[in-house]
Parts: structure tokens; sequence; C-alpha cells
């Protein structure tokens, strides 16, 4: 009898997910990956394919986890332009690493959704001030509220802002908060005084520069996904301790690390090892590219099953 696949719509996957739980396994993997061999995990760089005919890109990321015995692919698409379909349209499929069968295929926009605004989460938790209290996004998309509802798992904001280029975006988005939150018309005012920034644009030139961010700030960058493009400020930048997920990654993919040629201070995965400092009395900055974003542990329950994937961005 040949072996039965499930198949997880993006309904299945909402009710499996559990944000906690995500959490502590996102956590794993970032400190199993700086380690290295002894992690037990295998995370090649991922396959980037231009489609520039329709002004996408697509990406495909593979990973094996040792730790929880899992292999999977995920396939995401990058179409900023999208307007009733996801800008990053993706699917996982799940492996058997004993002999390589496909067990199942699910959809992979929640979890991005997720993995990556608690990435951010746990990032912010080891480089942030504890008693952080004002948090701006720049960016409405789903990563504006993904990185606030990941954020409030650990702090209570007193104050929260949002800023895009679209107000209206930025409208909409704050009211998908469910909590008051203050749309601001510059980028300047969202992150005056602002404890945690968090960056989720499609831009390709800087939206946050050095002059506008307190010392002591820290800020979560997820965009600039190509070499030749930015978020930050180059100075930003230089002038701030850097955390990435993926050394590797960081110094071939994104735009904010190359042009900058800032230096990398540590993989946050050696800062959750104790292997390097957790500067949060400095400006800091995590870089994410995904790369190591993508090599996440997501925990999946479906139906009487537990699926432990170790997925990508």
């Amino acid at each position: 009898m040949e072996p039965s696949l499930d198949i997880l719509s993006k309904e299945d996957v909402k009710k499996c997910i559990n944000a906690e739980v995500l959490m502590e396994k996102l956590e794993f993997a970032l400190a199993d990956y700086s380690k290295g061999e002894d992690g037990g995990t295998q995370q090649p760089l991922r396959l980037t394919i231009p489609v520039d005919h329709y002004k996408g890109r697509q990406f495909v990321m593979s990973a094996f986890s040792q730790r929880e015995n899992a292999l999977a692919t995920k396939v995401v698409g990058f179409y900023p332009e999208n307007k009733d379909e996801p800008t990053h349209p993706s699917d996982i499929m799940l492996y058997n690493p004993l002999n390589g069968s496909l067990q199942a295929i699910m959809d992979g926009t929640v979890i991005t959704e997720y993995r990556t605004g608690l990435v951010s989460a746990i990032a912010s938790k080891h480089l942030a001030n504890p008693t952080s209290k004002i948090l701006a996004i720049l960016g409405s998309g789903v990563q504006c509220t993904g990185h606030f509802n990941a954020l409030s798992l650990l702090y209570n904001f007193d104050d929260v802002r949002i800023w895009n280029i679209n107000i209206q975006s930025a409208e909409i988005a704050a009211k998908k908060l469910g909590k008051p939150c203050r749309v601001c018309t510059t980028a300047e005012e969202a992150v005056k005084d602002a404890d945690i920034i968090c960056t989720v644009t499609s831009t390709s030139t800087p939206v946050l520069n050095k002059d506008w961010v307190k010392p002591g700030c820290h800020i979560n960058s997820v965009g600039a996904v190509k070499p030749k493009w930015q978020e930050l400020e180059s100075d930003l930048m230089r002038s701030s301790v850097v955390y990435v997920d993926s050394k590797e990654a960081a110094c071939q993919e994104t735009g904010d690390i190359i042009i900058s040629k800032c230096e990398i201070y540590a993989e946050i995965g050696e800062v959750i090892n104790g292997q390097k400092e957790a500067r949060w009395h400095e400006t800091t900055v995590f870089k994410s590219v995904g790369k190591l974003s993508h090599k996440k542990y997501i925990f999946i329950k479906y139906l009487n099953k537990l699926i432990y994937l170790y997925s990508q961005l």
C-alpha cells in the first residue's frame, strides 16, 4: 500500500499553528544553525529564479534537521505588484528523510507570515531593551500585522506607530491590529524615540536614516531582498551593532549589508548559544534575509499527527 499524502490548505495551517510553540522551535533552529556541523542541520543557499518578464522572483529552499529528523523544501515567490494574490505565494513539501518519499504538501503563506515576525521577536528578546514601550513599523503589508502580533507576545507597548508611503494602506493596517495605534505621515515621525523599529517594506531605497534613530534602539529589518536594494541608510548600518540570521546569506543577498559594507558582529544564533554578546545597550540591527529564517522549525499539528518542519522564508 502506498503511503498517504497529507495536503494542508491555508485554513488547515491556520488551525494548526501555535505561535508560542513555533517561537520556541525557531529559537532552537537559529541556535542549531549557528553551531555549524555540530548543530545537525544541512541548509544550502536558496536557489533564486528571476521571473523578470512578470516582475517576480521565485526562491527554492531546502533543509534537513537532525534534531527533528525532518526534511523539507519550500518554494516561495516574490511578486511585489500582486493585488488580489499574496505577494509571497508559497508551498512547503515535507519528505521522509529515511527514503525521500513525499509525505505532505502545505500552503506556506501563513507559515511565512508567522515565522518572519516570530524570528524578529526572538532577535528583539535578545537585543532590545527589555523595558521597550514604543514600537514603530515601517510598511503596512502582512508583515506589519505579523510583526506586531509576534512582538506583542513579549512586550506590552504603550505606543505603536505605523508608516507607509501609501497612507491609506497604513490606515487599513492600523485597523487590523486591534489596538489603538498612530498612523504617521512620515517615517521620521514614526520612529522618533522608538525603542523597537521594524522595517517590513518592499522598497529598493533607504526609508530609515541614522539621524532619526535614538541611541539604544533595536531595529528588525526584513526587506531589501536583492543585492542592490536597501531599507536602511548605509551610515545607520555602519554605526550599529549588526546581527544577522545567516552571515553566508546576508553577505550575498541583501544590499543593506553589501552596499553599506558594514561589519557583521554576529548571527543571532550565536547570541542564543552564548557565543557572542547581546549588546542591547547599543543601537542594534537584526538583518533577516530569510536564509536562516527559512531554516526554522515549523510545528504543525494536523489531525492526530505531529509534523515537525524545518522550513525557510
